[in-house]
């Protein structure tokens, strides 16, 4: 079943929680998020391994057809068996444990992510988790570690959460501490049930244009993606794709906050999306 919006509510706060010592409450997300983000993909990762080797009857075999395409640039121009290559040291399981330099590791770990998959460039290796300020770190090892313990507490893979997770999050986070503080957050998210009615209201044709100019973490250009494949897609190779005589949707969106516009980057290639996204502000 996968995880619903309470339990992720209660275990984003568990999350919170952990740093809320050194870290000023409106910061906790630059922290927490670029995890969540690294687990998501960590933890797809695994599924489409899982996948390869029940298809192969191998594990071994899997991972010998995914460095193979990794070493021949087939799965960073996004013709491969996985949607992207997770390194080894970026991999959930090795993230835990790892003793000692968690800052580092995890600073080393989101680059050589970036690194290994160019659509991930600007968008998952924006944050210095071995930062200083005043010559302290700012969110000191002993930190991390225990937020990384927290974070191991759900599986975030494809059959696991909603498929705007990371939205969700972030929305969630933004707009408890900007309460807290009494404030508003500033933004507002389009409903998960909402999102869905307008996909099936718009009902999505191959080749159909769709343009979101204020897509946040681009809920509804999924929602519309996800619908076609409803719609017109068929299974290939364990994923739900279109056929060749179906052309994908085109779609296009802006964002001006950069940590949604990031997520929205994100979703799209966790999703397979062919999305035009950019940032910056609509009105100008």
């Amino acid at each position: 079943m996968p995880l619903d919006i309470t339990t992720l509510e209660s275990w984003l706060w568990d999350a919170a929680c952990v740093i809320r010592g050194p870290v000023d409450a409106p910061k906790f997300k630059d922290y927490i998020l670029p995890l969540v983000f690294l687990k998501r993909l960590s933890d797809v990762f695994g599924d489409e391994l899982a996948r390869l080797a029940e298809e192969y009857g191998s594990r071994d075999i899997a991972a010998q057809i995914v460095e193979d395409e990794r070493q021949r640039g087939i799965i960073a121009s996004n013709r491969g068996s996985v949607r992207f290559y997770i390194p080894g040291n970026a991999r959930w399981p090795n993230i835990r444990r790892q003793a000692t330099d968690l800052g580092q590791y995890l600073t080393d770990a989101v680059r050589a992510v970036a690194r290994e998959n160019p659509r991930l460039q600007g968008v998952i290796d924006l944050v210095d988790f071995n930062a200083t300020t005043a010559g302290q770190r700012i969110v000191p090892d002993e930190y991390l570690a225990t937020l990384v313990d927290v974070l191991s507490r759900h599986r975030l893979g494809l059959r696991d959460v909603e498929p705007d997770i990371l939205g969700r999050a972030y929305e969630y986070l933004l707009r408890k501490f900007a309460e807290g503080q009494g404030q508003s957050a500033g933004e507002f998210y389009t409903p998960r049930e909402v999102a869905v009615l307008m996909a099936r209201i718009l009902e999505p044709k191959p080749g159909m244009t769709i343009y979101d100019p204020a897509c946040g973490s681009g809920g509804l250009l999924i929602k519309c993606h996800l619908r076609l494949l409803e719609t017109h897609g068929e299974q290939q190779n364990g994923r739900h794709r279109l056929p060749p005589e179906h052309a994908p949707l085109r779609l296009h969106g802006q964002e001006i906050n950069p940590s949604t516009f990031a997520m929205a980057r994100m979703n799209a290639v966790i999703h397979d999306m062919e999305a035009h996204i950019r940032l910056g502000d609509t009105m100008r």
